[in-house]
């Protein structure tokens, strides 16, 4: 939750309190190390985030064709036009 939503220290103390006050919760211990760890490491793990859930800007190929149906049971789905677009995305080097 706190790397989600990339917390805040006002944010991050309001949050980790919440915590602590709840039932099964963390310990205030806890909290602090928590709030310790995120402050030393909030860029690094920010950057992490939005690496692993970025796409490559790399388009490998597109392949796209329209298909238009002509025999089916219901007469009034005949020449219905259908889309099929194909994109291959890569990451650099593979």
């Amino acid at each position: 939750s706190i790397a989600s939503a990339d917390m805040g220290l006002n944010q991050l103390e309001a949050f980790l309190t919440a915590q602590t006050k709840k039932q099964g919760g963390i310990t205030s211990d806890q909290a602090a190390v928590i709030a310790k760890f995120w402050k030393n490491h909030r860029t690094q793990i920010h950057e992490s985030l939005i690496n692993q859930s970025r796409w490559d800007d790399g388009l490998k190929n597109m392949n796209w064709r329209v298909d238009l149906k002509a025999q089916l049971r219901h007469i009034d789905q005949i020449n219905t036009p259908v889309a099929i677009v194909e994109l291959e995305l890569g990451k650099n080097g593979q």
